[in-house]
């Protein structure tokens, strides 16, 4: 049905004013774009319920991507619709561009529906739930951010060349351009290539447990952006690093420790010389028999010096667990099991003494008589 049709039908109907025949002709485009949309969505609904009963997983995500610009688009297309009737009835200049908007509505849903496609795909492949061996977060963020760029980035050279601006001229001034920018803006420059080696190096990833020797920065890493580290510090503030300064400072990752060390130093008094190789061979059985200890690393327990008021023997070993509060309650159980020993033994750990040497003749007056 033509809309010559449709008109010579409102004119039979009594609608003799050509105005309202052009307007009620746009309401009926409006109401079939609407009617559309209803059934598209009603569409999608049914397909997510087939889909939900399926164990692929990418469908979900597909069709999750496409509903918002699929509904977008239809709106565009009909919208476009009423705008060409208006012009063919007004015969009105300013519609001459619906074609082109019509063309940059559709790449900017294409566009749209990939690149939430891509944020749908991260989600998956980092699911412990979803996937057998999801991959790295860190790792992942970056393909997902270089592939929206990718694709947005095309995205705005198809949509230069359908406003008619040559795709060549485009790039030759980006060229020129680009060297400018790059000294304007040398320092974000800087923080992008950093980020860049923080993605491809991996020195920590989201969730680790960072810190640096060369300045005050400790925390956990919360997101890994282009620009910016956060790190949420132990006092649960947040902690903004640009990128370029993990380019120029050491950083430990303690999240990726195998195990966690104890290396204490125990003093005994001096009068208990004589037990002191009995306490340093029975801690270190204590040690070996501990279930928490990894007694295939390092474990030592030798005297080690002269004190000014104590014998010290040190104690170095290395917990399984590398958990922080696990750890402590590792070392705390060892400490008090240590002094257990010191005190079966009949011995005592020392304390800072001194020794007054009083010449011959010399009394002491105790001033609490007076």
């Amino acid at each position: 049905m033509s809309w010559t049709t449709v008109n010579d039908w409102l004119q039979s109907q009594g609608f003799e004013n050509l105005a309202y025949r052009h307007a009620i002709e746009l309401f009926i485009i409006v109401l079939i774009t609407a009617l559309a949309s209803y059934v598209a969505g009603k569409v999608f609904v049914h397909i997510e319920r087939q889909f939900s009963k399926t164990k692929n997983l990418w469908d979900d995500t597909l069709l999750h991507a496409a509903r918002a610009p699929v509904n977008v688009a239809i709106w565009l297309l009909g919208l476009s619709w009423a705008a060409y009737t208006a012009q063919l009835q007004s015969g009105s200049e300013i519609f001459g561009a619906v074609p082109v908007f019509q063309r940059v509505g559709v790449i900017f849903c294409l566009t749209w529906f990939v690149v939430r496609f891509i944020s749908g795909g991260e989600l998956i492949v980092i699911c412990p739930e979803k996937m057998k061996e999801p991959m790295d977060e860190t790792t992942v963020s970056a393909m997902g951010k270089l592939l929206r760029a990718s694709v947005i980035i095309t995205s705005v050279l198809v949509v230069l060349q359908t406003l008619g601006y040559s795709i060549g001229g485009v790039l030759a001034f980006g060229g020129i351009g680009g060297i400018a920018v790059g000294f304007a803006a040398k320092d974000l420059l800087a923080n992008f290539f950093g980020g860049l080696m923080v993605y491809l190096d991996r020195p920590f990833k989201v969730g680790d447990w960072v810190r640096s020797p060369d300045q005050d920065i400790e925390g956990t890493v919360v997101k890994i952006g282009w620009r910016l580290t956060t790190i949420r510090t132990f006092d649960k503030r947040p902690l903004y690093v640009p990128n370029a300064v993990f380019t120029s400072i050491s950083v430990q990752n303690p999240s990726r420790m195998t195990h966690r060390r104890i290396y204490e130093t125990i003093g005994l008094r001096y009068d208990d010389a004589n037990k002191l190789p009995t306490i340093i061979q029975k801690v270190k059985g204590m040690l070996k028999a501990h279930n928490e200890i990894d007694t295939t690393q390092t474990l030592i327990v030798n005297f080690n010096s002269y004190g000014s008021s104590s014998l010290d023997f040190f104690v170095y070993t290395f917990t399984k667990t590398t958990d922080w509060v696990k750890y402590h309650e590792v070392k705390q159980d060892v400490l008090l099991k240590i002094l257990e020993i010191i005190d079966q033994e009949g011995a005592d750990v020392a304390f800072p003494t001194s020794t007054v040497l009083v010449p011959e003749g010399v009394q002491l007056v105790n001033s609490e008589k007076n």
